[in-house]
């Protein structure tokens, strides 16, 4: 029997990450013209490419009946369109292009909390309410809930990368959950549905459409928004309730290279781990990154005890691709009650979650990521001078073990004491330089 003679795609592997092989040979198969079909693709530079190579490979790519241009990205340094297999087919010889990936779709991952995280206790102790802090939610969007609009509004700016909007909404409905897991204030129920960071201001940065989806190159866009506009809005933290399958290492995904740039500008990045649990190596990218804050799904039971906290089983498992150890952490992410968006798909996908007509209950890393990043939003009002490492470290340090896992569960008192602690440290080190 001969053997099979390999696709032009196939030869090209490490041209061409997995996931574009992989939508080629569907395309293949399914009879498509390869110049008639365009296909969405991130394609990255070397990185001392000359000016003129590199403007070769967008003309290339602006060229022919479907190829089209959409933008330029920092990291990776490159662009992102739409081009034919056939142009990619080309794109393999030309020079200065390092690799051209699959520009695939990336989805969000769909009370009692904040007591068996140690939330409550230490607002009420330390009187710690993440002011002064602002968090980025790169979502779906977030909609002006009272329990963020009043007394005062703590939305202090709103990008839309997808309807080019300039107030702030929410077509979808899960932005809006997730900005309230991090940073609501309870103000419709008397402060029983509040997130950990009640008094943290919020950017929102849209990157998902009203189907809760959108594209990797979308959400690039987002984190370099918020690197650009970090100082003007000072922002110290993002949270990311969404994901793509992972299917390469960190080191070459573009995402995970995005949201790293981002920790290494002084943004604490809490990513979600994704709901492909109980498998293994199911971590989607960006958590899939070693540098930026993983965050896996603990199940509180409903109760304050939390003996009783198990891994929710819907949680994504390490190891990632690179065999490496996720997630870091796991916060509360199951039947968490939080802000509702009035009309939404979300409430209409899910009727019976509704719990009146300003709240919805959901479980998910979704919720988990963003009450994280209230919590590291605690962090840095107790001091400010923590780096991205200081406070995954504390976190990671002060969680609370669990059972037949190497991450642990958020416990907020130490991490804040901890926290509180390193300014002597800090003090020390500044005295013996």
């Amino acid at each position: 029997m001969a053997n099979r003679r390999e696709a032009w795609f196939e030869q090209a592997n490490g041209f061409l990450d997995p996931g574009l092989i992989r939508e080629l040979k569907r395309l293949r198969e399914a009879g498509i013209d390869e110049e008639q079909e365009a296909v969405p693709v991130i394609v990255s530079f070397d990185h001392q490419v000359e000016s003129s190579i590199r403007q070769e490979a967008l003309d290339l790519c602006s060229t022919g009946s479907c190829n089209e241009v959409h933008g330029e990205l920092r990291t990776p340094k490159g662009f992102y369109g739409k081009i034919s297999p056939g142009t990619i087919r080309r794109l393999t010889e030309q020079d200065g292009v390092r690799k051209v990936f699959h520009d695939r779709e990336v989805r969000s991952f769909l009370d009692v909390a904040r007591k068996s995280s140690g939330v409550t206790e230490v607002q009420a102790q330390e009187g710690l309410t993440g002011k002064g802090v602002t968090i980025a939610v790169i979502d779906t969007g977030i909609h002006p809930h009272d329990d963020l609009m009043k007394p005062d509004s703590r939305i202090v700016a709103f990008a839309d990368l997808v309807g080019g909007e300039e107030e702030p909404y929410d077509d979808q409905g899960h932005g809006t959950h997730c900005a309230g897991d991090a940073a609501g204030n309870g103000h419709l129920s008397e402060g029983l549905y509040a997130g950990p960071a009640p008094e943290a201001k919020l950017v929102g940065v849209k990157v998902l459409d009203k189907n809760g989806s959108g594209q990797l190159s979308q959400v690039i866009k987002g984190v370099e928004w918020c690197v650009e506009n970090r100082e003007k809005y000072d922002i110290r933290i993002l949270s990311l309730s969404l994901g793509a399958p992972a299917f390469e290492s960190y080191r070459d995904d573009p995402l995970a290279q995005a949201v790293e740039a981002a920790w290494h500008s002084g943004l604490v990045v809490c990513a979600a781990a994704g709901n492909e649990g109980p498998y293994p190596g199911t971590i989607s990218t960006p958590g899939h990154d070693p540098v930026i804050l993983t965050v896996g799904s603990a199940d509180d039971r409903n109760t304050v005890d939390r003996k009783d906290d198990v891994k929710a089983s819907y949680s994504s498992r390490g190891p990632t691709l690179d065999l490496l150890v996720k997630p870091d952490i796991y916060a509360p992410g199951t039947n968490i009650i939080s802000l509702s968006v009035p009309g939404s798909p979300l409430e209409e996908q899910m009727p019976e979650n509704r719990v009146n007509e300003y709240y919805i209950n959901l479980s998910g890393t979704s919720m988990a990521t963003p009450f994280c990043a209230g919590v590291a939003a605690l962090l840095l009002e107790a001091n400010p001078t923590l780096s991205p490492n200081d406070v995954k470290s504390i976190l990671k340090f002060t969680a609370q073990p669990m059972e037949g896992d190497r991450a642990g569960y958020l416990d907020v008192g130490r991490a804040v004491e901890m926290a509180e602690k390193y300014r002597s440290f800090q003090k020390e080190a500044q005295l013996k330089g």
